[in-house]
């Protein structure tokens, strides 16, 4: 790219060309952090596997340490929850709509939105450094647009902003908490839904879902204790679980790849609620016979290799199917050493392999719109659509009426979801057992509750909707079903 603007010849003395042109300045950081946003919006990647590999090749290049990565990761993520908030800023600082802005210029103004508001850089700090990146990767033209804008957006700080361009929320409740808490306006509305309750309640969860969550760890029963993974962190580096007995909180800043459990498999990285979903399957009462278990919807295999251990403490079998073979691939790799036998297989679940009453516990976390994990992927929140919920509806109901199908009379199926959305909660599990869109199933509902011990705010039963508010996890939801007949 020439870096020379047109119009102004190069001067190096100050004459006859009016200011001597100056590089831009790379800077390596935010340089990284617009590549990761680009990955985003062009490839509809995730943050989270975008920017682990841009961090490591740009350690590997030298000049580049814990505290640039930490700052990295802060732009990137903090600018991808707080995008519609800043859209909205943006937007009533320009003279045109937001749509006919090209979208990396719009990544670079986000960016220095973040700074500006979202951070502790001061002001002309932020709008130098963001100039400057633009000045690198949109040219000087436009950089003179990113500067102006941003000049704007530093006459206030974030409250400021949010009472010119958030409409009063006596006015119109939902889109006052969609342009503060940052989430579309239907998600807005089916959170609500979901969580019932007055105003405090749901700018709680909302607040929730822009918080960097915690990294959780699972020590895997029979191959790894959490006070093994808590030894290995020291005193200052971990936290014991807040609900799972498996479950080990890394302080911030650890790296959970450089513990030895980990790299051998014995303990991984899971979210709490995705262990007490596992948990709570494994311990429901059910009578005779209890030796075969399945995982229906496998990938990725954390569910999949916590169940394999606690199978495996009772001489049980686990058969872990995932439909998608390189996804199968990474539930054989989390399930690799388990003590107890196993089975991996490339199968899809609504069109299993296997035979009516096969088993004696079932769980199928079904595919969904991943609401429940917008902390992790707070790009997810923009790319979904209304709409998109009735994709997942029919293979929900297919993949549960199949498990209830490959379960034995007397059997438990555990039904999760890591969305909060009524609609692929609760209302599939009551259209499958009412036999709405096939025959009805004859099954009853278990009480899960009892099986989350000591883990209050679970509602009334018999199904447990998990929050990030509450819990401080994923809102992972769980329904626990016995066939009857």
């Amino acid at each position: 790219m020439n870096d020379q603007p047109h119009g102004r010849p190069r001067n190096s003395d100050g004459k006859g060309g009016g200011k001597p042109y100056r590089r831009p300045k790379k800077d390596p950081v935010r340089i990284l952090a617009f590549e990761a946003l680009r990955a985003v919006d062009e490839r509809d990647a995730y943050a989270n596997l975008v920017l682990p590999p841009l961090l490591r090749k740009a350690r590997e290049g030298g000049n580049f340490d814990g505290r640039d990565a930490a700052l990295a990761t802060e732009l990137v993520y903090g600018t991808l929850r707080r995008q519609g908030t800043y859209d909205a800023i943006i937007a009533a600082c320009i003279d045109r709509p937001l749509r006919e802005v090209d979208p990396p210029v719009l990544d670079v103004l986000a960016l220095g939105a973040h700074q500006l508001l979202g951070t502790r850089i001061p002001s002309h700090a932020a709008v130098s450094a963001s100039v400057e990146l633009a000045r690198v990767v949109l040219g000087d033209g436009r950089a003179r647009f990113v500067n102006a804008v941003l000049r704007k957006i530093a006459a206030n700080d974030l409250d400021g902003w949010l009472e010119k361009v958030a409409p009063p929320y006596d006015e119109d409740a939902e889109d006052h908490l969609a342009i503060v808490h940052s989430h579309p306006r239907w998600v807005v509305s089916a959170l609500w839904d979901s969580l019932g309750g007055g105003r405090a309640g749901i700018e709680d969860l909302l607040e929730a879902d822009n918080e960097r969550p915690e990294v959780t760890l699972v020590a895997r029963p029979g191959r790894s204790t959490t006070d093994e993974l808590m030894d290995a962190l020291g005193e200052e580096g971990a936290l014991p679980g807040r609900w799972s007995p498996y479950a080990v909180r890394m302080a911030e800043g650890g790296e959970p790849g450089a513990l030895d459990a980990v790299k051998d498999g014995r303990a991984g990285v899971q979210d709490e609620g995705s262990q007490l979903v596992a948990v709570a399957l494994a311990n429901a009462p059910i009578e005779g016979r209890d030796e075969r278990w399945l995982d229906g919807c496998a990938g990725p295999g954390g569910k999949a290799a916590l169940l394999a251990a606690l199978a495996a403490a009772r001489g049980a079998a686990l058969l872990a199917s995932e439909k998608q073979p390189h996804r199968a691939r990474l539930v054989e790799r989390a399930l690799a050493g388990n003590p107890g036998p196993y089975q991996v297989i490339t199968a899809d679940g609504t069109r299993p392999p296997w035979r009516e009453g096969s088993f004696d516990r079932v769980l199928m976390d079904v595919p969904c719109s991943g609401l429940g994990a917008l902390r992790r992927r707070p790009e997810a929140r923009w790319r979904r659509r209304p709409e998109d919920l009735e994709g997942f509806a029919p293979l929900q109901r297919g993949l549960l009426r199949e498990a209830l199908s490959a379960v034995r009379v007397g059997g438990v199926v555990g039904y999760a979801t890591c969305s909060p959305h009524l609609a692929e909660t609760r209302i599939v599990v009551e259209d499958v057992l009412k036999g709405r869109g096939g025959a009805p199933v004859e099954a009853e509902w278990i009480d899960v509750r009892p099986l989350m011990p000591g883990v209050a705010g679970l509602g009334e039963g018999p199904d447990v909707q998990l929050w990030p508010h509450l819990h401080g996890t994923d809102a992972m939801y769980l329904a626990l079903l016995r066939r009857t007949a």
